[in-house]
């Protein structure tokens, strides 16, 4: 049902040295910051040859990142993020094994200006997973 791995998403603490950081130390490709509303991130991506890194930022006060932060004052890995072909079927699907969809269920366009979902991370091991259609 997966399908490649999209990105690895990681909460910073500050947006603009973690950029810097993944450009001028690492030498990656690093977008603009993308302010992303309904999510209540600001999104930076890296793009490298087999994946992507996304840099998460709170966006307002009531940004799920906030919270994140405040009990990971240093930043880290926040979520992965996988690619499915049907976001409905893989939601149905999950849900009738018992994985947790969070939210209402329904998809919300993600960064990527594609449908995402995210599933609970104590279905997973631990991590937040999040689904793109693609």
């Amino acid at each position: 049902m997966i399908g490649r791995l999209n990105h690895i998403a990681i909460a910073v603490p500050d947006l603009e040295a973690a950029a810097a950081q993944y450009r001028d130390t690492l030498g990656a490709d690093v977008g603009p910051p993308q302010d992303e509303p309904d999510h209540g991130v600001t999104v930076i991506f890296i793009t490298l040859p087999n994946t992507k890194v996304e840099l998460l930022y709170p966006l307002g006060d009531n940004s799920p990142i906030r919270g994140f932060l405040d009990k990971n004052p240093s930043g880290g890995i926040h979520h992965m993020c996988y690619e499915v072909d049907d976001i409905l079927a893989a939601r149905d699907k999950l849900q009738a094994t018992g994985a947790r969809v969070l939210g209402d269920g329904s998809p919300k366009i993600g960064a990527h200006g594609k449908p995402v979902l995210f599933l609970h991370p104590k279905d997973f091991n631990g991590c937040l997973i999040e689904l793109e259609e693609v």
